[in-house]
C-alpha cells in the first residue's frame, strides 16, 4: 500500500463548523460492557454486505466464545431511512421481533444527509433525544454510529462533509450524555493511511464496500466491548486479505483509540 498523510489545516475546521466541533465525547464507554442483547436501527449503511449486526457478532464470537449461547442480535433497517423513519416504541417491545429480554444497546444510525442542512440536523438532534429516552425507559443504553461521508464518485461529495458528520453526531451524544461510535473517522483515517483502500462502493460513492463494512464492525467492537480486534481471525469467510484485515484492525484502534482519548 502507497500511503500519504491528508490533514484537515485547524483554521478550516474552525471556519467550517465553529469551536463545538473540537469538543471532546463526554461519555467514553457503556455502563454495561458486555452486552448481549442489541438492537441495531439504521438504513442500508448497516444491511449492506450481510448486515453489520452479523459481522460484529461474529467477532464477538471469536473473542468471547463463552458468551455465544447468550448473544441477541437484531437489525431493523430500512432503505433510505433518517432516524425519524423508524418505530422504535414497537422495536423496543422485543418480543415482536423474537428476543426474549429487554435489549440491553441500541445503536441508531441516522440517514446520511441529515447532518448536511440547518432543518435536518434540528430534526435529527431532536428525535435523538426522544427515541434515547425511549430506550432508557425500556432499561437499555444508547450508543450514536457516526456515519461516514459520501466518496468522491457520489455527485454531493464535499471534503467537509466528515467535519459536519462528527459535529453533529457529538453534540446530539454530549447533549444527552450517550455514547458515539467513529465509524466516519475511520473511514476518513483510512483513506488518508492509504491511497489503495476502497470502503465505498464504486457505483454510488456512498454505500460501504465489505472493507467499508468490516471496518464499521472493528470500530463498533472496540467501541462497545473495550476489547482490541487486532488479533482477530475473523475475515468473512476468506473474502478479507489479510493485509486488509490487519489494516482495517489497527486503523479501528487508532481511530477510537484518538476519539475518546
Amino acid at each position: 500500500m502507497k500511503y500519504i498523510a491528508v490533514r484537515t489545516s485547524f483554521l478550516l475546521l474552525m471556519m467550517s463548523l465553529g469551536a463545538s466541533a473540537l469538543d471532546s465525547p463526554n461519555v467514553r464507554g457503556l455502563r454495561n460492557i458486555q452486552p448481549d442483547r442489541i438492537l441495531f436501527v439504521g438504513n442500508s449503511y448497516l444491511y449492506y454486505n450481510d448486515s453489520l449486526h452479523n459481522h460484529v457478532r461474529r467477532m464477538v464470537d471469536e473473542r468471547f466464545p463463552y458468551r455465544s449461547d447468550f448473544q441477541q442480535y437484531k437489525s431493523a433497517t430500512i432503505g433510505g431511512s433518517r432516524l425519524i423513519h423508524h418505530n422504535l416504541d414497537y422495536l423496543l417491545n422485543s418480543n415482536n421481533i423474537g428476543i426474549n429480554g429487554k435489549f440491553e444497546l441500541v445503536i441508531l444510525q441516522g440517514g446520511s444527509q441529515e447532518p448536511l442542512s440547518i432543518k435536518s440536523r434540528d430534526i435529527f438532534a431532536k428525535q435523538a433525544k426522544v427515541r434515547i429516552k425511549n430506550v432508557r425507559d425500556n432499561g437499555g443504553e444508547v450508543a450514536l454510529y457516526m456515519t461516514h461521508a459520501y466518496a468522491k464518485s457520489h455527485p454531493s461529495y464535499d471534503p467537509q462533509m466528515i467535519n459536519k458528520i462528527e459535529d453533529l453526531y457529538l453534540k446530539v451524544a454530549n447533549d444527552n450524555k450517550v455514547l458515539v461510535i467513529p465509524v466516519g473517522l475511520a473511514f476518513e483515517r483510512a483513506y488518508s493511511t492509504s491511497t489503495d483502500i476502497k470502503l465505498h462502493k464504486d457505483f454510488d460513492g456512498t454505500h460501504p464496500s465489505l472493507l467499508g463494512t468490516y471496518l464499521a464492525a472493528n470500530v463498533v467492537f472496540y467501541t462497545i466491548f473495550g476489547s482490541s480486534p487486532v488479533g482477530l481471525n475473523y475475515n468473512y469467510y476468506g473474502a478479507i486479505s489479510d493485509e486488509d484485515r490487519l489494516f482495517l484492525q489497527n486503523i479501528a484502534i487508532e481511530t477510537v483509540t484518538e476519539f475518546f482519548e
